[in-house]
């Protein structure tokens, strides 16, 4: 890592800890997440304009993979998993706690990278964090790839499905969080199990988990 790029990490983690709560995460209270909250001004972050920061928020396809992974330890235990788009990083944590062998949590934002750095921390799980778009790349060293919410808008789920598909025929394991959105490629799936999670806000969702057919 740069000088700059670590400067930048520690602005990013700095930001978080003055404006992000410390909080056991809705549907999923073994995990603690930094979390907005109604002081936190997060609108700054996109000069006002722009979607919330996806990484502040509770999501329902990745509240429901990681209560399946808790729920379900042997789906991870003894794997070398991928958190693709991690976010906060619960899905990773989560895989963490339920005994994988290694963990590698994946995003592009610097945020999102720093949250979960500090979520880690503070959930005392060790992972390994990049920050990355690897879409494109060739399928990486790993037993499992875990997407938690990447099928929200149709130009990442263009992207997302290729990549995932060239991972299950390399014979790597996909299982994928998402609360049913018209972009879900269903037809390529196969359901696992449904949770009952919470999504932004008050508000909750049915959580599905699919697993990605070859």
């Amino acid at each position: 890592m740069t000088m700059m790029a670590g400067a930048m990490v520690h602005d990013a983690e700095a930001f978080i800890r003055r404006n992000l709560e410390l909080r056991p995460a809705p549907s999923v209270p073994e995990i603690a997440l930094y979390a907005a909250h109604p002081a936190s001004r997060l609108g700054r972050l996109s000069g006002g304009g722009g979607e919330p920061p996806y990484w502040a928020y509770h999501w329902a396809g990745g509240s429901a993979l990681a209560r399946h992974i808790l729920e379900n330890t042997d789906v991870v235990s003894g794997r070398t998993v991928i958190d693709l788009g991690c976010g906060s990083g619960i899905v990773a944590m989560a895989a963490a706690k339920s005994c994988a062998a290694h963990v590698t949590a994946v995003d592009t934002d610097r945020y999102a990278v720093a949250a979960t750095a500090l979520n880690a921390q503070a959930n005392s799980v060790v992972i390994d964090i990049l920050q990355a778009d690897i879409l494109d790349d060739p399928p990486p060293p790993a037993d499992l790839i875990l997407a938690g919410d990447l099928f929200y808008n149709r130009n990442l789920a263009r992207r997302t499905l290729p990549f995932l598909q060239r991972c299950r025929a390399a014979g790597i394991s996909v299982l994928i969080g998402d609360p049913g959105r018209k972009t879900l490629p269903r037809s390529r799936l196969t359901a696992v199990a449904e949770y009952r999670v919470a999504d932004f806000g008050e508000g909750e969702a049915s959580g599905g988990i699919y697993r990605l057919a070859k």
